[in-house]
């Protein structure tokens, strides 16, 4: 199903975008495309098909939390190029 001129106009408006007459005619060659792979999914069978929104089973494939001892605070700041023995020293960015 092609798209009219108007409709590309009409989405490269919403778009906010400026094209030239040349790159409108190619990018309605393009949305079509795009459109008629979409008409190819009217042709599949899906009475009776649950919706999902996920078509893998999620698993959590991260590590179980656990409690470990931290990095003592001197040898965090060992190699700090600025600290006042505490905390990281750095330059004011905000106002």
């Amino acid at each position: 199903m092609p798209l009219s001129k108007e409709q590309v106009e009409h989405i490269t408006r919403l778009a906010r975008l400026n094209l030239t007459p040349r790159e409108i005619e190619k990018i309605a060659q393009e949305l079509t495309t795009v459109v008629d792979y979409f008409d190819q999914l009217k042709v599949v069978a899906t009475e009776g098909v649950e919706p999902c929104n996920q078509f893998m089973k999620a698993e959590n494939v991260f590590r179980e939390d656990e409690v470990r001892p931290s990095l003592p605070r001197e040898m965090a700041l060992r190699n700090a190029p600025n600290s006042d023995g505490e905390y990281f020293r750095v330059p004011k960015v905000i106002g």
